[in-house]
C-alpha cells in the first residue's frame, strides 16, 4: 500500500500556502525570511495572514526543497513559480545541490518526475528520499 502524502494548506484570503512536510529539508529559509508567518513552535506553524501575498510569493520562491508552494485562491490553480526556462544550479555549502528551473528527473525505477521550481538533490548520500535531499546532511555532519 502506497504511503499517503500529507499536504497542509494555509490561506491569507488571496493566496494559499501549500506545505508538503515530506519534502522539507529544514533549511529554515522560510523561518528566517518571514518569522511572523513561519513559527515551528506554534500550531498552526504557518500563519499566512501575517504577510502580504507578494511577501509570501517571494519567500516561497526561495524554498530549496519544494516543500512550500502556493495556489492563488481566486483561481485555485497552482501558479508556475518559474517564468524563465533558464536552469540554474547551485551547490549549497555542506548541503544539497539546488537545481532551479523546469526539469525531468528519471528515477532509478525508470519513472519520470517533472519539477518546475527549485529541486534539492542529495550530495551526502544519506537521504532516505534519494535522489532528493531530506535534510540528513545536517544529522550526519556532511562537509563539502
Amino acid at each position: 500500500m502506497a504511503e499517503r502524502e500529507i499536504v497542509k494548506k494555509y490561506s491569507n484570503g488571496e493566496l494559499t500556502v501549500v506545505w508538503k512536510p515530506k519534502l522539507c529539508i529544514h533549511s529554515a529559509i522560510c523561518v528566517n525570511m518571514l518569522p511572523n508567518v513561519y513559527n515551528p513552535k506554534e500550531k498552526p506553524w504557518i500563519k499566512a495572514e501575517n504577510a502580504s501575498t507578494a511577501e509570501l510569493k517571494t519567500q516561497i520562491s526561495k524554498c530549496p526543497s519544494g516543500a512550500l508552494s502556493y495556489e492563488m485562491d481566486e483561481e485555485n490553480i497552482q501558479e508556475n513559480m518559474e517564468t524563465t526556462s533558464q536552469m540554474q544550479i547551485q551547490v549549497s555549502p555542506n548541503g544539497p545541490l539546488l537545481v532551479q528551473g523546469n526539469l525531468s528527473v528519471t528515477l532509478a525505477d525508470g519513472s519520470i518526475e517533472e519539477k518546475k521550481r527549485t529541486t534539492a538533490f542529495c550530495r551526502c548520500g544519506g537521504s532516505a528520499n534519494k535522489p532528493y535531499c531530506d535534510g540528513t546532511h545536517s544529522k550526519n555532519d556532511f562537509k563539502d
